[in-house]
């Protein structure tokens, strides 16, 4: 878990939560009941608290807004942690609607138990398709294949 790390200070994480501010990026009118919880309408009150000269600001857990951030030029580092586990289908990290964009492998490194902890820094152009890669299969069966996958079908 992150928390804001606050210099000299060694408290339990729930008294670092509770102090902390936390953003929530939302379009529900409910109420925030966590302490200090303040409500961002979208991608521009993101904007505009990322230009401010608050603390680093961090995302847990939500693919769903990756996109646009990413789009909007809003994330400098991105952290993925990959399990070893399969687990069948399920929601796309980088689904509909993410840009196009390379990612810069800055670190990683691989627990005891094979999870592979990556970090990453958005931007820079996509090289060519390197002349030794594989030659992309299009054969009948794969262009069908490619096709349900589109159609939500496969």
């Amino acid at each position: 878990a992150y928390w804001p790390y606050v210099e000299g200070e060694n408290k339990p994480m729930g008294e670092a939560f509770d102090r902390a501010n936390k953003y929530v990026l939302t379009r529900a009118e409910t109420e925030l009941e966590w302490q200090n919880s303040h409500r961002l309408a979208g991608v521009d009150d993101v904007a505009q608290l990322k230009a401010g000269d608050g603390p680093r600001l961090v995302i847990q857990g939500s693919s769903t807004i990756y996109p646009a951030l990413l789009a909007a030029g809003l994330i400098d580092t991105l952290i993925t942690m990959t399990y070893p586990v399969l687990l069948g289908g399920g929601k796309r990290l980088f689904g509909e609607g993410t840009p196009v964009d390379k990612l810069e492998l800055t670190e990683h490194r691989v627990t005891d138990k094979g999870t592979v902890i990556a970090t990453y820094t958005p931007g820079g152009t996509l090289p060519p398709y390197p002349d030794e890669a594989p030659i992309p299969i299009t054969s009948e069966r794969e262009l069908t294949r490619r096709a349900k996958i589109e159609a939500g079908t496969w």
